[in-house]
């Protein structure tokens, strides 16, 4: 028997979850999601995905047909019938199923799942030695075109970008924006390290308001770290004494190199392994049990 997966009200095992083909997440990556993480039975910064999730719904028009109560509830149980320690969620809200038109009216109710798994987005070695990245061609979506506070279903820019990395022979790729600023990587944020100063690209830039970077930036200020949110351009990397990225899946994984720059000495800082011992304490000791 697989594990369960809940689906619109319902769990059901893995290989019987099935949705319409006219689902509108289906046809065109109408919808948005949730990445979440589970440490030790708790799992971190559930309200803060939440709000995210439901803020990001409310942008597209999208009504949840389950209130934050209860998704939560379904979210515990799914960790807990699938008897994960440490687990990975995915939530994930659809338009629902509708006709092959563009028209989200067709739409009768949106489409609800939870999936509860393990994930491993990079290698042991690469969180040891430093993760080289390249620069894609593609630049991040205008967040006048797609607003970054909504994790859209539609993660095409983002794979566009994946698939750059992919033919360099690296596993993942810095995304610039269209005047050419640093924005975020193809899945996770970005955060540059000079001195005592701590930087990040803003909201505005096309970056995504990850619930990670903000633990990591909070971890920042107790450490004693000016964190800045500004906009900077790609040199700004390549100067850097450090270099590292955060996200749900990847945590905190050190950069050492950037195309042909190698960032500071080529090696994992420390004041980013500072950072990463941190996170882990926190994960430890944060969170709502199941």
């Amino acid at each position: 028997m697989g594990f369960k997966v809940f689906l619109n009200g319902k769990f059901v095992e893995k290989d019987e979850a099935k949705i319409s083909i006219f689902d509108h997440g289906v046809l065109y990556g109408d919808g948005v999601f949730e990445g979440i993480r589970s440490y030790g039975r708790k799992v971190f910064r559930l309200d803060e995905h939440l709000d995210r999730l439901y803020k990001g719904a409310e942008v597209i028009r999208l009504q949840v047909p389950v209130s934050k109560d209860g998704l939560k509830k379904n979210i515990l149980k799914t960790l807990d019938i699938n008897g994960l320690e440490d687990g990975y969620i995915r939530v994930v809200v659809t338009r629902g199923s509708g006709d092959l038109g563009l028209d989200p009216r067709k739409c009768a109710e949106a489409t609800v799942f939870i999936i509860a798994d393990k994930i491993v987005l990079y290698p042991e070695e690469f969180y040891k030695n430093g993760l080289p990245i390249v620069t894609s061609k593609i630049r991040r979506n205008h967040p006048l075109s797609i607003s970054p506070e909504v994790k859209s279903l539609n993660y095409l820019n983002n794979i566009m970008g994946k698939i750059d990395a992919i033919d360099a022979g690296t596993n993942e790729a810095l995304m610039l924006s269209v005047d050419g600023y640093v924005a975020e990587c193809t899945g996770d944020n970005i955060f540059a390290v000079r001195g005592n100063i701590i930087k990040t690209p803003p909201f505005e830039v096309g970056a995504l308001d990850g619930i990670t970077k903000k633990a990591v930036m909070e971890l920042s200020e107790k450490r004693g770290f000016e964190v800045v949110s500004a906009m900077m351009k790609p040199e700004e990397l390549y100067s850097a004494d450090e270099c590292f990225l955060t996200g749900t899946a990847a945590e905190i994984i050190p950069v050492v190199k950037i195309d042909d720059k190698v960032i500071g000495d080529g090696v994992p800082g420390e004041k980013t392994k500072t950072l990463i011992r941190d996170f882990k304490e926190l994960t430890k000791n944060e969170g709502v049990s199941y």
